[in-house]
């Protein structure tokens, strides 16, 4: 973990890295969606607004996995003092968000001719809305400590302490009475199709390579930019 600590090390594979997950993740994502969208049968019950399948359960997935990037990330900069897990946290918050989003606007399109109607104060729907303002409060709190020049444990805490919600999201189906079907993939098995289950789960590695590269991209940025303002800091001070 500490071999990257050093910022030029980190560059030097994200440099490269970061393309490479971008072009593959675009290209199984593409593939995926032309299929599913395209090719895919209908589902029996659900028609051809199970379609919508390829979209919303990848942006589940990620927005559950953002904020997981998060707080793992929190965890190493409390415990190691880790350089870059604050970066990292910082790189995973608006990507995550805009994920969790998708899936909620996406659901709700899939929940109108399913449920009949929009929205449902549902276990997973309201755990997940609450998983984005998580987001939007992390994203304030992370944006005003590097504005004020606070201390960098204070979002860290705040992204732990999120981290209760992604239990809750996730069994969320399980331990309440849920209009939102039961998970379809668990450990060992699936209850989808093959016809379905193949190009989600190419969906669900797409999606997840564009999400990585976006993160190296801003991490990238975000250390741009601080470079920048320490090289404006010393030639102040010099003058």
């Amino acid at each position: 973990m500490h071999i990257f600590a050093n910022p030029k090390r980190f560059l030097g594979l994200a440099t490269w890295l970061t393309p490479l997950l971008l072009v593959v993740g675009l290209v199984l994502t593409a593939g995926a969606l032309t299929y599913g969208l395209f090719f895919a049968p209908a589902d029996r019950l659900m028609g051809d607004t199970v379609r919508i399948l390829y979209i919303h359960v990848p942006s589940a997935w990620l927005g559950m996995g953002g904020w997981t990037t998060i707080a793992i990330a929190s965890l190493v900069e409390l415990v190691w003092r880790h350089p870059l897990a604050t970066i990292a946290a910082r790189a995973a918050a608006l990507p995550g968000a805009v994920f969790t989003a998708i899936c909620l606007i996406t659901g709700s399109i899939w929940g109108r001719p399913t449920w009949g109607t929009w929205w449902v104060w549902d276990g997973r729907l309201t755990s997940m809305l609450i998983l984005l303002f998580l987001y939007f409060g992390y994203i304030a709190l992370a944006g005003a400590v590097n504005r004020e020049g606070a201390s960098s444990r204070i979002p860290a805490i705040f992204g732990i302490v999120g981290a209760i919600n992604i239990p809750i999201i996730n069994r969320s189906v399980v331990w309440w009475n849920s209009l939102h079907q039961p998970p379809s993939i668990t450990m060992g098995k699936s209850a989808i199709d093959p016809a379905f289950l193949w190009p989600l789960l190419i969906a669900m590695l797409g999606f997840s390579c564009i999400f990585g590269g976006v993160i190296l991209a801003r991490m990238r940025a975000i250390l741009a930019d601080i470079q920048t303002e320490a090289r404006l800091r010393r030639k102040a001070l010099s003058a």
